[in-house]
C-alpha cells in the first residue's frame, strides 16, 4: 500500500473489556484549575502541537478514556500521517509517523504528546516508516496498543501489539505480530490486507481480534488471554471482500455491533467513505444488518450509521464509538474537507481530520445525529468530565418522499415507440434499444462515462426546475451469485450536466460482490485532483429500484441523495453529493461498461417532493 494511503479503523476505548476506569493508576496529569470548558464545538476537532501549530490530519482515530481523582483524561491516537504541511522529511516530502498521540481535558482541544514509537521493531525492520489504525485497550493491568504495519520483513501487512503502563506510553513492542501476514485467498503469491484491528471480549471474557479489508475481507480470531497471540484455527470471515474495511466493535443492550467503512478512504474531495453496521450475539457473528442481510453475502448487507450529507465534509469513516461522562454515545471518525481536501502544497495527499458527533439508537440501531450525519456547525459540547452534562437532543431525519407525479417527464415504457420526451445525448454512440412493451431494454457495450462518454448511449430528458425525485426499476442479466467476474457491467440512472459533470446511481458487479454505487463525476479539475469516485448505498438485487432526490442548495450547487430498494417498498437512504449541474441538467438511463449483458428499465417516474 503506498505511503499516506492510510486506512480506516479505530477502537472503542473500553467497550466490553476489563474495566478502563482505574483509579489506582499513577497519573501526573490533572485538569488545570479554572479550565475553560467550552459549551459548544465545531468539527473538526482542534489538534495542536507544542509550538502552537495545528495538526491537520488524524486518520483512523482511536480513543482511550482514563478517569482519575484529578479529573478525566482523554487520549487520541491516529494513523501516522504528517502532522501538517511543515512536517517534512530531509527531502522535503511529507513525513510519516509511527502513530501520533494527543491528550485532552474537554474532548475538543487536543495537544500532541509525541509518536507512540520512535522506531520500528525488529520484526518490521525497514519495510515501512509508517504505522496505521491503532486500537488501544486496557487488559491484564496494562495498556495494549494494536496497530498495523503495512509492510513487514516477512512480506505483506501484519498486526502488531505493544504494551505500556500508561495510555501515553512509552510503548514496548511484543517482538512479534499478533496477526502475521496471510496469503490472499484468491491469488498465488499475493498477500491479504491484514489491517485495521479491533479487540473485544465476549460475555465469558474470551478476547477476539478483528482485522481485514477489501483484499481478503474482514475476519475475526480468538485472542490469547495475554493479548499477544491469535488463534489461526479459530479464524472466521465476518465481512465479504471487495466491500468494507476499518472494522470496530461496540456492545449495546446485549448485542455486539460491528461497524465498517465502505468505498474509498482517501480520494480528496470525492472520498466516498460511509460507515455501515451489522450486529450479532457473539463477536464471531454472523453479523446481520437491520434487514437481516449477512455482511458476508455476495450482495452484502449493512445498515447506515453515517454518510456524507452534502455539507463541507465528505467521506466520513474509520470510526470508533465512545461514551461521554453524561452517558451519551458518540462516533469518533475522520472525514475530508470538500473545500481543502489536501495537505497544503501537496495536492493528492488527502488529509483526514478527526470529528465527533452523537449517536442516536433508533430502533436499536446506531445512527449519527438521527440521520443528519457529519456536523460542520456549532454543536452542544460532550461531557468530558463527571460533573458536566450534555445538552444534545435527538432529531430524526425524515427520508425524502415522492409527491405529485410529473406526467410529462414520466414513462412506463408500455409502448413499442419511444416517447418524444426522450433523446439520446450522444448521437455517435451505439444507441440500439428495444421497447418490449413493458420495458426499455439496452445492452452493455464497453465504454463508460468516465473514459469514453461520447460512446455511451444515454437516453435523456430535461430535469424539471425546483426540487424533485426521479425513480426507476432496473433489472440486470448479470448473474446474481458469487461468481466472478463481470466487473462493472452496469445499468445506471444519471443526472447529467455534461460529459465531465454528472451524478450516477447504478447496480454493478465488483468481482464476487454485487452492489449499488452512487457516483460523482466532476471536471475540469486541477492537477492531482480526482474526476470520479463513489459511495455505496443499499443492497442490490437482480431487480433493483433506484431513486435520486434533488434539493436546491443556493445559487451555485444542488444536493443529490441516493435511495435504493430491492422490493420497491422499503427504501434505504444513502449519502448525498453536492454538485453544480445547473438548470440544464438532464435525467438519463443507460447500460455501460463490460459488454455482453442486458439491462431492462421498467419505467422512469419523476415526482415533485413532498
Amino acid at each position: 500500500m503506498p505511503l499516506l494511503r492510510l486506512r480506516t479503523r479505530l477502537i472503542p476505548a473500553f467497550a466490553c473489556l476489563a474495566p478502563t476506569l482505574v483509579f489506582a493508576q499513577t497519573q501526573t496529569t490533572a485538569v488545570p484549575t479554572n479550565y475553560n470548558f467550552p459549551h459548544t464545538y465545531t468539527n473538526p476537532l482542534t489538534l495542536q502541537l507544542a509550538n502552537g501549530q495545528p495538526a491537520v490530519s488524524c486518520p483512523d482515530p482511536a480513543f482511550y478514556h482514563q478517569q482519575q481523582r484529578g479529573g478525566d483524561i482523554w487520549y487520541l491516537y491516529c494513523t501516522g500521517d504528517p502532522l501538517n504541511a511543515q512536517d517534512l522529511d530531509a527531502n522535503g516530502n511529507p513525513r510519516p509517523h509511527l502513530i501520533t498521540q494527543f491528550r485532552s481535558f474537554d474532548l475538543i482541544h487536543w495537544t500532541y504528546i509525541g509518536d507512540a514509537f520512535s522506531q520500528t521493531p525488529a520484526w518490521v525492520g525497514n519495510a515501512t516508516v509508517q504505522f496505521w489504525a491503532p486500537a488501544v485497550k486496557f487488559l491484564n493491568g496494562k495498556y495494549y496498543m494494536y496497530y498495523v504495519a503495512p509492510n513487514t520483513l516477512a512480506g505483506g501487512a501484519a498486526i502488531g501489539v505493544a504494551t505500556a503502563s500508561s495510555p501515553s506510553g512509552p510503548w514496548t513492542d511484543a517482538g512479534a505480530p499478533v496477526v502475521p501476514n496471510e496469503p490472499a485467498f484468491c491469488c498465488a503469491g499475493s498477500q491479504r490486507a491484514v489491517i485495521d484491528p479491533d479487540v473485544i471480549a465476549d460475555d465469558s471474557g474470551q478476547l477476539y481480534i478483528s482485522y481485514g479489508s477489501f483484499f481478503g475481507g474482514i475476519s475475526v480470531r480468538k485472542l490469547s488471554a495475554d493479548g499477544l497471540t491469535s488463534d489461526l484455527s479459530s479464524e472466521k470471515l465476518i465481512g465479504i471482500d471487495n466491500f468494507g474495511e476499518g472494522g470496530s466493535f461496540w456492545k449495546h443492550d446485549g448485542w455486539f455491533y460491528f461497524f465498517f467503512s465502505t468505498s474509498n478512504c482517501c480520494d480528496g474531495p470525492l472520498t466516498g467513505y460511509t460507515v455501515m453496521v451489522g450486529r450479532a450475539r457473539t463477536p464471531m457473528g454472523p453479523f446481520l444488518d437491520k434487514n437481516g442481510i449477512d455482511l458476508t453475502s455476495f450482495a452484502p448487507g449493512g445498515t447506515f450509521s453515517i454518510a456524507a450529507n452534502g455539507n463541507s465534509f465528505v467521506g466520513p469513516g474509520g470510526n470508533v464509538v465512545f461514551t461521554d461522562d453524561a452517558g451519551q454515545d458518540y462516533m469518533l471518525y475522520h472525514a475530508v474537507s470538500a473545500v481543502t481536501p489536501y495537505l497544503a502544497g501537496f495536492p493528492g495527499v488527502t488529509t483526514r481530520p478527526a470529528l465527533i458527533d452523537p449517536i442516536d439508537w433508533i430502533d436499536e440501531w446506531p445512527v449519527v445525529r438521527g440521520g443528519f450525519g457529519p456536523s460542520d456547525t456549532p454543536q452542544p459540547a460532550p461531557a468530558a468530565q463527571p460533573w458536566q452534562y450534555n445538552a444534545y437532543r435527538t432529531r430524526v431525519l425524515q427520508s425524502d418522499q415522492p409527491g405529485k407525479l410529473i406526467k410529462s417527464l414520466s414513462d412506463e415504457f408500455n409502448s413499442t415507440t419511444l416517447s418524444s420526451q426522450w433523446h439520446f445525448l450522444h448521437p455517435g454512440a451505439d444507441n440500439t434499444y428495444l421497447l418490449t412493451g413493458s420495458s426499455y431494454q439496452v445492452d452493455t457495450h464497453g465504454p463508460d462515462e468516465n473514459s469514453s462518454p461520447q460512446q455511451v448511449s444515454i437516453l435523456a430528458e430535461p430535469a424539471p426546475p425546483g426540487d424533485w425525485m426521479v425513480e426507476t426499476k432496473m433489472t440486470t442479466s448479470v448473474p446474481f451469485d458469487n461468481s466472478c467476474c463481470y466487473n462493472f457491467a452496469q445499468g445506471a440512472l444519471f443526472i447529467y450536466g455534461n460529459d465531465q459533470n454528472s451524478i450516477k446511481l447504478d447496480v454493478f458487479p465488483n468481482f464476487d460482490v454485487r452492489a449499488t454505487e452512487f457516483g460523482k463525476q466532476v471536471g475540469p479539475v486541477p492537477a492531482s485532483y480526482p474526476t470520479y469516485d463513489h459511495q455505496y448505498v443499499g443492497q442490490a438485487g437482480p431487480t433493483t429500484w433506484l431513486r435520486i432526490a434533488k434539493h436546491s442548495n443556493g445559487a451555485k450547487a444542488e444536493l443529490y441523495t441516493a435511495y435504493t430498494s430491492t422490493d420497491g417498498q422499503n427504501w434505504i437512504r444513502g449519502g448525498t453529493w453536492q454538485h453544480a449541474l445547473g438548470s440544464g441538467a438532464q435525467i438519463g438511463i443507460a447500460a455501460e461498461n463490460t459488454p455482453g449483458f442486458t439491462i431492462n428499465f421498467d419505467y422512469v417516474r419523476v415526482y415533485t417532493l413532498k
